[in-house]
This record gives structure tokens, sequence and C-alpha cells, in this order.
């Protein structure tokens, strides 16, 4: 009888080399599949939570909606069916949105009221009024305090107040300031860096201040008088604030202007005011409308989109108003106000009256509240206020979160993009 074949020696398998995981790592679909990865094993998490890695993946893989905040600071995160609602739950239960790590504002009886959200990081302002006033309006000088934190990691920066001697421009008029928290750079090695732009509305002219954490100080990033951008600003216009309600799309702020069809914008990469045009012929639906919110502008392969929530108010005491989005495209380079095209007209459920609530790369957030038949209104009772976002490409109407029962929507809210609290890193 032969004697049996000796048992055959099991090679162990050759480690993956970590440019090979990495390269398997990035072609998960989804955060939540990434998450599960860096749960398997100390290697995964290790290659997983690196910032070179999770760099990559941020570009292949934008960071979902993780909720809203609003002016307050007040922090809706995604609620099911949202897609990102578990990921939401995670991020509440770890970060702290009431920014009780940030110390109080100098002045006493002030508080923290949220600007901007970016990057995972939230733009927090304070204002007083002084007991100086303007020699030549005035008007009440007002003491501003900036502060930037990362709700997740509990970290912050005090920001320095804006030099006087810079921030008033002879012979002229400060009407408006409005800060934005500028996005990061993708050259930037240091993820902790960041920049803060005041945009400055004077008679006269714009002017952009500029704040770079690394210098630590504030400069003038900017400036354009009105005649420049071919702006002339009316009495009305010139008296009240605009740069409030503005958009982010692809390196550009935008607001309103002063003119009927353009848009006032800052480049930020170039750091320069230029002014856009657009004109648009309207949809038999859209004609006749009442009302319409200022247009949002995105950014797609270079061209110009604009998207606007229009309005045809109902007949007094037997019909509710009727919304509707509509959805342009420019047709060149940028450089034209001819070659705009209607691509889409998307009429909004009836029965609800609609609040734009700001705008952000491709996506537009609108606020929702219910129409009351009863007394024909929409501000006369406390009712809850539902937060929809809007994809800009497929017009997909999709429901965020609830807020609080209110009489008027709580005005323009921030969106907060992240990963899950495992694959974040301290942003400041």
């Amino acid at each position: 009888m032969a004697a049996p074949a000796p048992p055959v020696a099991v090679q162990p398998l050759p480690a993956l080399a970590d440019e090979t995981l990495e390269e398997i790592f990035l072609l998960l679909p989804t955060p939540a599949a990434l998450v599960r990865a860096s749960a398997a094993c100390t290697t995964f998490r290790r290659i997983v939570t690196e910032r070179s890695f999770l760099r990559q993946f941020r570009k292949r893989q934008p960071p979902p909606l993780l909720g809203l905040v609003d002016d307050k600071g007040d922090f809706h995160p995604t609620e099911e069916p949202h897609p990102s609602a578990p990921l939401a739950k995670a991020l509440v239960a770890a970060a702290d949105f009431t920014y009780s790590f940030v110390p109080k504002p100098p002045a006493r009886g002030t508080s923290w009221y949220a600007r901007d959200v970016r990057d995972g990081r939230v733009l927090l302002e304070s204002s007083i009024s002084s007991s100086r006033s303007d020699s030549r309006s005035g008007r009440t000088i007002r003491t501003t305090r900036y502060a930037v934190c990362d709700p997740l990691s509990r970290r912050y920066a005090l920001l320095p107040p804006i030099p006087e001697d810079m921030a008033v421009q002879q012979h002229d008029l400060l009407v408006e300031f409005e800060p934005n928290l500028a996005p990061a750079g993708e050259d930037e090695d240091d993820e902790t860096c960041f920049k803060v732009i005041c945009t400055a509305r004077y008679q006269t002219k714009l002017v952009a201040f500029v704040f770079a954490s690394v210098a630590g100080q504030w400069r003038v990033g900017a400036s354009s008088s009105w005649a420049s951008l071919g702006v002339v600003a009316s009495l009305k216009w010139a008296s009240a604030a605009h740069l409030y309600s503005f958009n982010y799309s692809s390196g550009c702020f935008y607001w309103p202007s002063p003119c009927r069809r353009k848009l006032l914008v800052l480049n930020t990469h170039r750091m320069e005011f230029s002014v856009v045009s657009y004109s648009i012929r309207l949809d038999d639906r859209l004609l006749d409308t009442n009302t319409s919110t200022p247009v949002v502008v995105a950014g797609t392969e270079g061209a110009l989109e604009i998207i606007a929530l229009v309005c045809r108010l109902g007949r007094l005491g037997t019909t509710p108003a009727k919304f509707y989005i509509s959805y342009a495209a420019q047709q060149n380079n940028g450089e034209s106000s001819i070659e705009w095209q209607l691509k889409n007209v998307k009429t909004l459920p009836h029965g609800y009256f609609y609040f734009h609530g700001g705008a952000t790369d491709g996506m537009l957030f609108l606020q929702r509240k219910t129409w009351d038949v009863e007394s024909q209104s929409v501000g006369r009772n406390l009712t809850a206020q539902e937060f929809f976002s809007l994809e800009v490409n497929t017009l997909e109407l999709k429901k965020v979160c609830r807020g609080k029962p209110c009489r008027m929507p709580s005005g323009c809210v921030h969106a907060y993009f992240g990963f899950p609290p495992s694959l974040s890193k301290p942003s400041l």
C-alpha cells in the first residue's frame, strides 16, 4: 500500500500594500460603506483615516448632506427617510451645536449667531451697537466679533476685529457687511487653515476684507466701484440690506444686484468682483406671476445655471398660491446675456407656501409651511415648517427634516455637509 502523500503546506496570503488597499477603498460607493470597512481591522482604519486618503475620497465621493444650521445656530439633522439620516444621528451624538466650548462674546448681553457653514466649520458672529455714531450719516457704529468653530472636534478660533482705519472709508458710507467662510483650496496641504471673507457694501463701492488663519490678520482682498461694475443703485436699494441673501457655487459668491436681471459676483480664486447678466424667455406657466425670489446661480462644467422659486398668488379667500421652480442654463462661456435657455419648469405640490432658504453648489433649499385654509394665510398661526433640498440637475425635491413650529420661516439656512464622525478630522 502506497504511503499517503504529505500534506501540502498552505502559504499565507501576501499582505496587500497600503497603496493597493487605498485603491480598493476609493472604489467604495458611499461613506457608510467606508465606515464599515474601517471597522474590520486596525490596518484598514489606519489607512482610511489618513488625511491624504480622505482628501482623495472626498474628490470622488462628495460628503453627504447631514443637516441644516439656521441663523440662530440650531442644527436640524436630516431625518428618515433621507439616506444620510443615520450619519446625521451619529453627528448629533458626537458634536456640540450649542457652541458651549466657544467663549462668550466680550460684550454683555450678546450671543453668537451662525452666519455661514462650510467644510465642517461654522462661522459665528456677535454684534452690538456702540455709543459712537458715524459723523456723516448719524448712524450708530456697531462693534462686530467673529469666531470660527468646529462643533465636532470642539475647537475654535476667535478672530480679531477688522481694523477701524481699514473698514472706515474716507468720504464713503458703509451700508452693509456680510461675512462668509471661503471654500478650502484643493492645493492646501494643511486642512486646518481657513479664510473668512467679509464683503462690505459702501455707497460708492464694494470691498472684500479677507482674514487668513495663517497670517492671523485682516487685509483688503478686492475693491470695485459701482461705476466700474456698470451698476447704478437706487436710493431704495442703497439703504437696504441685500448681501445677506447670497449663494455659493464653484468658488464664487452671488448676490442680488440693484440692476434688474443682474447678479453681483465675487470670485474667491481671483478675488475680484464682477456682474453676471441673464435674460430668460419664460414658460407660459410663469407669465403674469406675482413674485419671484432672487435667482440662484450654480456652475456645471464651466457653464452657468440659474434656478428660481416663482410664486403665483391665488385669489384671496378662494385658492392658495401656486409655486414653480424654473431652471435655465447658459449656452456659452458666460460672457454674454443673450444665450440663456429655459430648460425646465417644475410645479411644486399645492396647498403649501414655499420660502427660499439658501443655496450652495447645485442645491437649493426650500422651507415649506402649510397653507391655513381658515385664515387664508401662512403666517397667522403657529404651524410646523419643513425643509427640503432640490437638486439643480435633476430638480428632485427631497425632504431634509422638520423645523420647530413658527409663524414665519426662520430665514436663511446653511447646509452642513460632512462625513461620519469616525472619518472626520479636526478642521481647526
